[in-house]
């Protein structure tokens, strides 16, 4: 059965008469709710583009730190159900960190309201956290509080070209062992380019300015955008991660394999990173704790198997 509710409503009583979901459309559920730029926070609807919310924000000289590739077409239930994420992830972390409060429809057709749309509101358990990166597996979201940054008043996103994986792995061990704060610290390899490291600084002018100078004096001097991870991520790869003291041996696996690398954390998206390296983390079959969770959300099967 596909859904494509006009309202909240009519989605519950659907998933009340439903036996197994096979498609879900949340695209008439598009509404920015609530923008309450005083307590940086803002409510929308699960079917709402990203890029769509961010504009809005825009308005009041806000926005929600989350930067994954393509926003026009990621909806603000995807971005959540899959703990979407680009290369701010660094400086910002993911939406799980500005998540606050979120509603959800369960399996049956309740309708749950969990959090707040208050930053301090702490009260109950956090399903919140639970429905994020569930794939839609245990619900569908509907509405998301989050809470907000300010623009940064200025940004700037540096690139140095490597030679080997040894020569990047001094670089970045130089630049993590600085004073440096970086928004963005990435390792790629894309369409037959060089192997290049991007570092981002974001924030109040003068500090992206000091910053920036610092940057430039080990070598970053190529100013350059985010496009690689977007041009990259947009065609079919693989996602996988190991330990960030490990990255570098992990890369080395993969010969001349395309890849982009968030060098401070561990991700790397590639396109044969799991014939290359089998080492790396990949997907396993869920754990009891994940199994239990799931029949006990969705005892009838009728959302997406884990």
């Amino acid at each position: 059965m596909i859904l494509q509710p006009q309202s909240i409503e009519q989605l519950q009583e659907e998933l009340t008469r439903a036996t197994s979901i096979d498609g879900l459309n949340l695209s008439a559920l598009d509404q920015l709710i609530d923008h309450v730029p005083e307590d940086m926070t803002a409510t929308a609807q699960a079917g709402m583009s990203l890029a769509a919310f961010q504009e809005q924000l825009a308005v009041g000289g806000q926005w929600l730190p989350v930067d994954p590739p393509h926003p026009e077409n990621l909806s603000m239930g995807s971005l959540l159900a899959g703990n979407a994420s680009g290369p701010r992830r660094l400086g910002f972390g993911t939406v799980r960190d500005w998540l606050i409060g979120m509603t959800f429809i369960l399996p049956d057709g309740r309708l749950i309201r969990n959090g707040g749309k208050v930053v301090k509101n702490v009260a109950g358990f956090d399903l919140c956290r639970l429905m994020i990166g569930s794939h839609g597996t245990l619900g569908i979201i509907v509405e998301a509080t989050l809470k907000l940054l300010p623009l940064p008043e200025s940004e700037i996103l540096l690139q140095k070209e490597c030679n080997s994986l040894d020569e990047a792995a001094e670089l970045l061990e130089q630049i993590l062992a600085s004073d440096l704060q970086p928004c963005v610290l990435d390792l790629y390899r894309i369409n037959g380019q060089s192997l290049s490291i991007a570092a981002g600084f974001s924030g109040a002018t003068a500090d992206v300015e000091a910053q920036t100078s610092a940057a430039r004096g080990m070598g970053l001097e190529t100013e350059t955008t985010l496009s690689y991870d977007g041009t990259f991520r947009s065609e079919t790869h693989h996602t996988e991660s190991t330990a960030p003291s490990e990255l570098i041996t992990a890369l080395k696996t993969l010969g001349d394999t395309e890849f982009v690398a968030r060098a401070a954390s561990g991700v790397i998206y590639s396109r044969a990173l799991q014939e290359k390296n089998p080492q790396a983390r990949t997907s396993e079959t869920p754990s009891p704790l994940q199994t239990r969770i799931k029949n006990l959300f969705d005892p009838e099967g009728k959302l997406p198997s884990l």
